[in-house]
């Protein structure tokens, strides 16, 4: 239900993406707009900062100053902020409420939100629900896929098909989901969520009164949420595990959908055009999503025929040599390149790994590159730890390079029938974001004539 925020002196935490389109929304509606960021302007934020300013938006960069935070109605914060920073701390002592940009959408709109989290797998399974359901519908991908859901609010949607990170789940404490996903879950942003329980915790918020979705569909297959289906407070759907009712699950080879107890063939798996079984979990997924909101089993067929993943997640990028390539940028924690490894079998696969270290536990990252790995090149901060993980777990076969384009030029020495960039570690230590270090893999294997 639409506010009247007209005069209402609200705060924006960070100048990201999420940040700006709340900033634009709020004011747009008659707000007194303000925005804090604790990093110092680069060049490049000048143009959008002095746009922000020209609308009436306050902006101030490099702290956040008593003026802001002062007599404020309501604060706004941008994802990855976490609850332990200073200024969380200073807003809670003026008890100042604290949202999402996603919950801020949420309040705006009448119009139901799919939402999807889990550590692997939700951004294909978004665009891939988004993709079905918009034969049908106007179900845009938003939220952490990259399009912020306020800046949808003024057009006409019929569903928020809405990526959710950990921290967007921690931070709205109101929204309610239509239908929640949970596609896995493993161990990552620990520092930010003060423990593994806490990060489980966030997650749970959208399965669980009083923000409990009407439906939940989560991973059979995996144990922790499995045990967690028993005390979800949602009608429960799931999906990689035959159940006696209400599942998806692979029989045959093909993908079967089982409501009412009557069964539904819906798609074989050698018609589906994204490989692996974590992409068949991700099909899965969509397909109970599409159910759900009544879409027919042929639409849904050929929805997920006509599909490409989405860029940096098991992108094929080019056949070169006898070499095929493919980029997994966005695998920034060894559990995601877990997935990318074990989607290999019985071919001579070279492995690009290493970025900024999470420091998280290697051994079954080690288990897999054993199984399915013939040669790993490491780049980057975490170089010397996974090097050192490799060995002791009896894998010696290793490369050192310094950059990208030095180790794309060693692995197609080695002549491999598959080139795999899957760094399980995040970017930060070379490239600007996962994307950044994606595109610039493609680039160079692209340019190789």
């Amino acid at each position: 239900m639409k506010r009247n925020w007209f005069d209402k002196k609200i705060l924006i935490i960070g100048l990201s993406k999420s940040g700006i389109s709340a900033a634009k929304y709020l004011n747009s509606k008659g707000a007194d707009v303000y925005i804090t960021e604790i990093k110092p302007a680069k060049d490049e934020d000048a143009e959008k900062i002095e746009e922000l300013k020209n609308l009436g938006i306050n902006v101030e960069t490099g702290g956040h100053s008593d003026e802001f935070l002062s007599d404020l109605y309501m604060a706004v914060t941008s994802p990855g902020i976490p609850p332990h920073s200073e200024i969380f701390q200073r807003l809670k002592e003026k008890n100042t409420p604290i949202i999402s940009e996603i919950e801020l959408a949420y309040k705006e709109t009448e119009k139901p939100f799919i939402a999807i989290t889990g550590t692997n797998g939700k951004t294909t399974t978004t665009a891939l629900v988004s993709h079905i359901l918009s034969k049908e519908y106007k179900a845009p991908a938003c939220g952490n896929i990259g399009c912020p859901p306020t800046s949808l609010n003024d057009d006409e949607v019929d569903y928020y098909v809405c990526e959710m990170s950990s921290y967007q789940c921690e931070m709205s404490n109101t929204f309610k989901a239509q239908i929640a996903c949970w596609t896995t879950f493993t161990p990552d942003h620990l520092d930010w969520h003060g423990g593994l329980e806490n990060y489980f915790k966030a997650k749970a918020k959208l399965f669980k009164f009083p923000q409990e979705a009407a439906f939940g569909v989560l991973n059979g297959a995996d144990p922790k949420l499995l045990e967690f289906s028993k005390e979800c407070n949602s009608n429960v759907f799931l999906y990689d595990y035959e159940a006696e009712d209400n599942c998806c699950f692979i029989r045959d080879e093909k993908i079967i959908f089982r409501h009412n107890k009557k069964d539904e063939e819906i798609i074989s798996i050698s018609e589906c055009p994204i490989v692996g079984h974590h992409n068949y979990q991700n099909i899965m997924c969509a397909i109970i999503c599409a159910k759900l909101v009544g879409i027919e089993n042929d639409v849904i067929k050929n929805a997920i025929m006509e599909f490409k993943a989405p860029a940096h997640r098991l992108e094929k990028v080019r056949e070169f040599n006898g070499i095929t390539f493919y980029n997994d940028s966005k695998a920034t924690n060894p559990e995601a390149s877990i997935v990318a490894i074990n989607s290999f079998n019985n071919q001579n696969v070279v492995l690009i790994a290493g970025g900024r270290d999470k420091n998280t536990d290697l051994k079954e990252f080690c288990d897999s590159v054993n199984e399915h790995i013939k040669t790993v090149i490491l780049i980057g901060e975490a170089a010397q730890r996974f090097d050192e993980n490799l060995k002791a777990n009896g894998f010696n076969n290793i490369i050192f390079e310094q950059t990208m384009e030095s180790a794309i030029d060693k692995s197609i020495e080695l002549k491999p029938d598959v080139v795999l960039l899957s760094p399980a570690c995040a970017s930060f230590d070379m490239f600007k974001s996962y994307e950044n270090r994606g595109d610039v893999f493609k680039e160079y294997v692209l340019s190789k004539v």
